[in-house]
């Protein structure tokens, strides 16, 4: 007789307060019922009308994730990718733009016949042919669904709808878990249970009930506030989850499971844990290694997208963070990162000198005319004062520039993006950007995604992958002029990596016996990062890094 067939979904929402914490809630939940042995995948439901995040502002929104298959998406994809150590695809991201989108156009072609297509129920439906495709493209046994934004909003309502109609149909199978902001006023001295509260009775005005409440707070909660909200909010104790502010979001699943969160979920589910698979040990040991390590590495990170009004907003470039900290610790030290912003470089005399205190500098990508100068300065300082430099996408094409403004000695070298109206255009638009470019065809419309590339033997990049060919993701519309391609070899600059064809330059770096590391990436590495598996290009730059540190001291 057939195993039947297990298909669980639990949705993650926010009470109180944006930025709680949903995605590592999301990413640790995912993460537990994947060590109890049962095949797991998570979604993100962003309540925005833009179809994708590609077109959203980096301080507004945070990082844009690029997906394996080119979808630009919200940060929180990078947090379950991470988690749950797999690639995830467009099947497992929406945004209410892409759900009605999808419903319009097939309203458009009669896909329902004739019918009076109504917000209610199409709207859920659409939502939920969605979920129940991704379960089964990833052959999932339990979905783990994060409903952006905060309840009570407008603008989530629909997904709330969807989740509680996805309930009435399968009872037994569908489990809901809200995290909340417990706050404790300093005036107050107590923490307060009661915006959390209004946020339970907000989610039951929509016709459902939290099994879980996840309780974040600067501290643990005690008995007696875990015994207030299981009161007023109608859950049993047990239901409530202590998650105290926390150095390392990695600690974020063992904290749950000291109150076994995962089994108390297979218990609801009526499922038994298949016994902790080693993984398990393995994220463990990565999390105790996050703590344990002392010594440590100084890296800079120059970008533009650092601040926020008066606040620094380093989600901009999280993806790039982490993937640091990952390599960092995997080599025995503890990253010391800090945030640069490009401007302050600019002007007649840039503190430059205040660079050679860091044992590396990194320029991530990015967009526009804002700050280049500042980086370009950065780059040409790193270049000349050997301090070990690794340049993503935009930070690879400004390291060309710097090369043929200073080495080739062409000093209106600049990008098309910069000054198209310059003679010498070192970075130009990529010929099948240009018909996107007239026409305005801006969202989703970039090189996107995966693609292969060749790498040269005997260079810094061939001996980090250890390989011949690589995959990496990219998210840009520009590249290397070919034109110059010639010119800039000739004075010494290696191009390390290109597309199969030879036409298009993936990596360019300076040899060995001239700099001890100075390498571009035209793709985006920090997107195949993983806690267990750190990318071999970062770990290359740290290894760099670390060798300085040992010199300078």
């Amino acid at each position: 007789m057939a195993q039947k067939k297990i298909r669980k979904y639990i949705f993650v929402v926010g009470g109180v307060i944006s930025g709680v914490g949903k995605g590592i809630t999301t990413s640790s939940i995912g993460k537990i019922l994947q060590s109890h042995g049962y095949r797991v995948t998570a979604i993100k439901i962003d309540p925005y009308i833009n179809v994708d995040a590609g077109t959203m502002n980096p301080t507004e929104h945070g990082e844009v994730f690029v997906l394996k298959d080119g979808d630009e998406t919200d940060q929180d994809m990078g947090n379950y990718e991470r988690f749950l150590d797999t690639s995830l695809t467009r099947d497992n991201y929406m945004t209410t733009g892409r759900v009605y989108l999808s419903v319009i156009e097939k309203e458009r072609s009669l896909a329902y016949k004739g019918k009076c297509v109504q917000v209610v129920p199409h709207i859920p439906y659409e939502v939920i042919d969605r979920i129940n495709n991704a379960a089964d493209k990833a052959n999932t046994e339990i979905v783990v669904v994060e409903v952006g934004g905060t309840v009570g909003e407008y603008e989530n309502i629909l997904f709330i709808e969807t989740a509680r109609m996805l309930k009435i149909k399968n009872p037994d199978d569908v489990l809901f878990v809200m995290v909340s902001y417990l706050p404790t006023p300093a005036k107050v001295g107590e923490m307060k249970t009661k915006p959390t509260q209004h946020a339970v009775r907000a989610l039951n005005s929509n016709g459902i009930q939290p099994d879980f409440i996840i309780a974040r707070s600067d501290v643990a909660l005690d008995e007696t506030r875990k015994e207030k909200l299981a009161l007023f909010c109608n859950i049993v104790p047990e239901g409530v989850i202590s998650a105290p502010d926390i150095d390392s979001v990695y600690d974020v699943p063992s904290n749950f499971e000291k109150d076994k969160l995962g089994e108390k979920i297979l218990k609801r589910f009526k499922l038994k844990s298949r016994g902790k698979i080693e993984k398990w040990k393995e994220w463990e040991n990565f999390a105790r290694k996050v703590h344990k390590t002392k010594d440590t590495v100084r890296i800079a990170v120059v970008g533009k997208y650092f601040t926020t009004g008066d606040f620094t907003f380093a989600d901009s470039y999280v993806s790039v963070i982490e993937a640091i900290k990952y390599s960092a610790y995997s080599l025995g030290k503890k990253p010391d990162l800090v945030w640069l912003s490009a401007s302050q470089f600019e002007g007649k005399n840039p503190p430059l000198s205040e660079l050679a205190s860091f044992d590396g500098i990194l320029v991530p990508g990015g967009f526009g005319t804002r700050g280049v100068e500042g980086k370009l300065n950065v780059i040409r300082y790193a270049r000349e004062k050997k301090i070990p430099y690794f340049g993503i996408c935009y930070g690879m094409q400004l390291a060309v520039i710097e090369y043929a403004r200073n080495v080739l000695k062409l000093k209106d070298a600049t990008s098309r993006e910069i000054d198209p109206s310059s003679k010498e255009i070192i970075i130009d638009i990529m010929e099948s950007q240009k018909e996107n470019l007239q026409n305005r065809k801006m969202g989703g419309s970039m090189r996107l995604g995966t693609y292969p590339a060749v790498l040269k033997k005997g260079t810094i990049a061939h001996s980090a992958y250890g390989a011949d060919k690589i995959e990496e993701r990219h998210r840009h519309r520009f590249e290397v002029n070919p034109a110059y391609i010639e010119k800039l070899e000739k004075a010494g600059l290696v191009f390390s990596g290109t597309s199969p064809d030879g036409t298009l330059m993936e990596i360019a770096e300076l040899p060995k016996k001239d700099h001890p590391f100075f390498l571009g990436a035209q793709f985006h590495p920090e997107f195949q990062a993983h806690p267990l598996h750190p990318h071999k290009l970062f770990t290359a730059f740290i290894k760099a890094a670390i060798v300085r540190n040992k010199e300078e001291k």
